[in-house]
């Protein structure tokens, strides 16, 4: 994959079709991985990280993993610009704090399904991101990929311990499973500071946008386990699974809720969202978020027609400061990016229309 392809190329998760699709955005595995005998990257030198992207390039250029997952191809952080490895940080496909660094690398297939960070705080962190609620067959594919790699490289792993990380955090399983979900009924019925505040006594964490670090924009939570030692892979894919359910449920019944109770309010608020996207000539990201999350939540409804419910999917990223000067292909300040983000939501409404 060619640098430059990297902002005109939707991820697949951003499809938007699949199980529960209209509050499930995205389903993602993530495990930490390190390779025996080798220090953890923040004790590397240059030589010894080069190795460690050597033994990975080995590893997904070989049959077994190509031969599911496709072709990889191998991003090195010190031949990126800060505005590509913003874009990849705008479609989850590498952490904030990765993108800070100077040394790594990032390998990549075709479809963007798979991301393996490579010198990030581990040696590994292979990722498989899915559109909709997939956790089950999402974590299928990453195991799959994690038993292809290990053919080819030796892990750190500790019969009681589990998989060795440079984190204590991430002992274990070195699991971490996440679902992005849209919860725009919770919060204007006012359930959701209690309901998601809940979760960490379940053992699970709720995370903004880009996940820990980030805050809640556009009424989108990322919702993951905190516990990797002591449990299976089985049983923390399942305990996600349970309660993000009953999240899904909680959420219908608000909408519902809404519907019955507060039709024309919501049909009033969910439209003006509709006309202000369509002729807004200035718009931040910050404020589109918003108004793109009143708008799937009116089409959800019922009261917004001839309007691509995925919108969301692809415009939540698309709009962002990296991709929108990515896919225009020139840097703007902030001015001119709020400008070019009003320009580019009208006319995608617009092409829908006709």
């Amino acid at each position: 994959m060619a640098k430059h392809e990297l902002a005109k190329r939707a991820s697949k998760w951003m499809e938007g079709t699949g199980p529960q699709s209209d509050i499930v955005l995205t389903s993602r595995i993530r495990l930490a991985r390190n390779l025996k005998s080798i220090p953890f990257p923040h004790l590397l030198n240059d030589e010894g990280q080069k190795e460690v992207i050597d033994k990975v390039v080995q590893a997904v250029n070989t049959t077994t993993v190509t031969g599911t997952f496709g072709k990889m191809d191998m991003l090195l952080l010190e031949y990126l610009s800060p505005l590509e490895k913003q874009i990849l940080v705008e479609k989850h496909l590498i952490s904030p704090a990765f993108a800070e660094k100077k040394k790594g690398g990032v390998a990549l297939n075709a479809d963007e399904t798979v991301s393996i960070m490579v010198n990030e705080e581990d040696h590994l962190r292979v990722q498989l991101l899915m559109p909709a609620f997939q956790l089950e067959e999402t974590w299928k594919a990453a195991d799959i990929l994690d038993d292809a790699l290990e053919q080819t490289v030796d892990y750190a792993f500790h019969e009681e311990r589990g998989y060795l990380t440079a984190c204590p955090t991430n002992l274990g399983t070195g699991l971490r499973a996440s679902v992005m979900v849209h919860l725009p009924a919770l919060v204007l019925t006012k359930q959701a500071k209690k309901i998601l505040g809940s979760l960490p006594q379940l053992g699970l964490a709720v995370r903004g946008f880009y996940g820990e670090g980030s805050e809640a924009q556009g009424n989108l939570y990322q919702i993951s386990n905190q516990i990797t030692l002591g449990l299976t892979e089985e049983e923390i894919i399942n305990n996600i699974t349970l309660v993000v359910q009953q999240l899904i449920d909680q959420e219908r019944s608000a909408r519902n809720r809404l519907k019955e109770e507060l039709y024309h309010q919501i049909d009033d608020k969910v439209n003006r969202a509709y006309g202000i996207l369509a002729n807004a000539r200035i718009i931040s990201s910050e404020e589109a978020l918003k108004l793109l999350s009143d708008l799937r939540l009116g089409i959800d409804l019922g009261m917004i027609k001839d309007v691509d419910p995925q919108i969301l999917n692809e415009m939540i990223s698309f709009i962002q400061p990296g991709l929108l000067q990515g896919s225009q292909g020139k840097t703007m300040n902030a001015g001119e990016r709020d400008l070019t983000r009003a320009k580019v939501i009208r006319t995608k409404l617009a092409q829908q229309r006709r």
